[in-house]
């Protein structure tokens, strides 16, 4: 199988210039081992690579100071180190010896939030990068944008030969996830309650979140679905969109939305497994806006933060693009290449205030809408506009 180019690998390889530890952080199969793998080969410099689900390597670290004290001249590699966290003060006291750049990568299929100790531990010693699903200035010029859309950005998922070896892979990451993982990390909690929770959360993906709806449906409380979907996130499979609170005097929609991280994995969980049953489908819009916000997120500036903004009143905006306090753009997310903006559209551009809005499609012209609202395409817009941001 044919491995693609990782936009990430530059920043990482920068930051290991400058920081005693980076981190590369993201869900599983996401290409965090291969990504490195692509790192390494190119420095010349000697490196151990240590798999913690792995026995042996395991083993290894029976007495870790010995370890890494006879290895003090490599560059060691710890993967999937959620399952190891008492490192972390080992590593803060190794490092702080010399503050070398570079003496450890570490890969993890948990967040920093999920896994307290390495952020407060290693504060100021490490970089974090997190690895989204493939995005689409970084798949091949010939593949299609739906075929990303559909499969997803995993891999493995996109890249596989037949749709039918992808719903495979898509189903064993699923139960992986829900017999192992999830268990790993400490979620307790039956396997078929939190699928039926991911499936909800599939089919409800882009709404604004209502535990009190999920509560009824699985017979639990809503703090017991809002610790589940605390894990989901911690473990990259959800994004909670937060509401755009300004400071003015609307009566404002405070509550997230939220969206799964991958779009094949929501089409998996929906039952489509393909464009024409997904074009029929009640969630195609949803769907589109589920894609549209991913590849923001994995493509965006990191100064850029990204907020959702919605009234009581009905004015509402996809999403709304900040650069520290000030709005930069607002967008709408339509899956038509003639769109029609509301009047909540117009009035929530109205409130933002904000120098330009968009409209984004998936495959229309670029033009001007009116004089501050441009309408183009998914494309067009992480190209060209994104970036300018």
């Amino acid at each position: 199988m044919a491995t693609l180019p990782r936009k990430l690998l530059n920043e990482v390889r920068n930051s290991l210039t400058y920081f005693p530890i980076v981190a590369i952080i993201g869900p599983r199969q996401v290409g965090k081992t291969t990504l490195v793998k692509q790192l390494i080969s190119n420095t010349g410099e000697e490196c151990i690579y240590l798999d913690l689900e792995r026995a042996s390597d395991l083993n290894k670290l029976t007495d870790p100071e010995l370890f890494f004290s006879q290895n003090r001249e490599k560059m060691i590699i710890i993967d999937e180190i959620q399952f190891k966290e008492d490192l972390y003060p080992l590593l803060r006291s190794l490092v702080d010896e010399t503050r070398k750049p570079g003496q450890f990568i570490l890969l993890g299929s948990a967040s920093p939030d999920l896994i307290r100790d390495s952020s407060e531990t290693l504060a100021g010693r490490i970089a974090y990068h997190r690895l989204h699903p493939l995005t689409m200035d970084e798949i091949p010029l010939e593949m299609d944008q739906n075929k990303l859309w559909i499969r997803g950005g995993f891999p493995d998922a996109l890249l596989a030969p037949t749709s039918d070896l992808t719903w495979q892979w898509m189903e064993n990451f699923v139960n992986t996830y829900l017999n192992r993982d999830l268990l790993q990390l400490g979620l307790n909690a039956p396997g078929r309650t939190i699928r039926n929770l991911w499936s909800m959360l599939a089919h409800s993906s882009g709404q604004i979140l209502n535990t009190s709806t999920f509560a009824s449906s699985l017979g639990l409380s809503s703090p017991t679905i809002n610790k589940y979907i605390d894990f989901l996130e911690g473990a990259f499979l959800i994004y909670s969109l937060q509401a755009f609170a300004p400071n003015m005097k609307k009566r404002l929609v405070k509550r997230p939305k939220l969206y799964l991280t991958d779009t094949g994995i929501l089409h998996h969980l929906i039952g489509t497994e393909n464009f024409n049953e997904l074009a029929g489908h009640p969630g195609l819009g949803a769907s589109w806006e589920t894609f549209v916000l991913n590849q923001i997120l994995a493509i965006k500036k990191r100064m850029i933060k990204i907020f959702f903004y919605r009234t009581h009143h009905g004015a509402e905006a996809d999403f709304v693009l900040t650069k520290g306090e000030k709005v930069v753009a607002g967008i709408e997310v339509k899956y038509t290449n003639s769109p029609k903006l509301t009047k909540g559209n117009h009035n929530a551009f109205q409130d933002l205030n904000s120098p330009t809005n968009f409209v984004i499609t998936p495959s229309s012209d670029d033009y001007l809408l009116q004089k501050n609202i441009r309408v183009c395409s998914l494309k067009t817009f992480l190209k060209n506009y994104l970036p300018e941001l």
